[in-house]
């Protein structure tokens, strides 16, 4: 059996960012190992990547302090 035979109905309605395909996804999708997220909305999710890069930006500023 694959992952997505033992989702359970709120991972069905979370939303992912697929870096495979550069696009949100509803539920069951890609492996995990190509997917951000969850996300609450698919507004979020599509946003993912930047919001990776403010988080990885506001980490390194960390560093630097």
């Amino acid at each position: 059996m694959s992952d997505r035979d033992h989702t359970t109905p709120d991972e069905d309605r979370q939303w992912w960012y697929c870096l495979r395909h550069s696009k949100p996804e509803q539920g069951p999708g890609c492996p995990g190992k190509y997917r951000l997220g969850p996300y609450p909305d698919e507004a979020t999710a599509a946003a993912a990547l930047n919001i990776v890069a403010e988080r990885n930006e506001s980490w390194d500023e960390q560093d630097r302090d």
